[in-house]
């Protein structure tokens, strides 16, 4: 057996992780950004008291939080984590988490965000590498295990 060869997951750590929110990010920035200059124009980013009202929460708010929920459903993952090749899967199980799991997740990004990120900093210290969000949520992210290869 070779030494590397174990059960135990490799988790995901702090800067991968930072370089997949990034490219989701980016992503949602491409769907979200036009969307939003087709409405409002150079408004929406020059003047301080605009309010763009229903329409800026749904693409700015919701928008973006369907998306990363459907990823989530479907793939347990996002373009970001794809990337670096990582799955979301839960904690005990090792499984896909549930609906439920995920939406806790996609709540705990604001309460890690709430004291100056310390539930995002988080991931870089935890020996399991989770975020507050992920602790809520039961959840941890891991490498996407590769089928292995019988050699005879």
């Amino acid at each position: 057996m070779a030494p590397h060869d174990t059960n135990e997951p490799e988790y995901v750590g702090f800067w991968a992780r930072v370089g997949a929110a990034l490219l989701d990010t980016i992503l949602l920035m491409m769907l979200t950004v036009p969307l939003l200059w087709h409405l409002y124009g150079p408004a929406y980013w020059h003047e301080p008291s605009f309010d763009g009202g229903l329409a800026d929460l749904f693409i700015s708010w919701v928008l973006p939080a369907i998306a990363v929920m459907l990823f989530w459903l479907a793939r347990s993952t996002t373009p970001g984590k794809i990337a670096i090749d990582a799955v979301i899967v839960d904690a005990r199980t090792g499984e896909q988490p549930s609906a439920r799991q995920f939406l806790l997740r996609y709540i705990g990004y604001y309460v890690s965000t709430i004291p100056l990120g310390l539930g995002l900093f988080w991931v870089g210290i935890d020996p399991r590498k989770q975020g507050w969000h992920d602790k809520m949520a039961g959840t941890v992210v891991v490498k996407r295990r590769k089928p292995s290869v019988r050699r005879r």
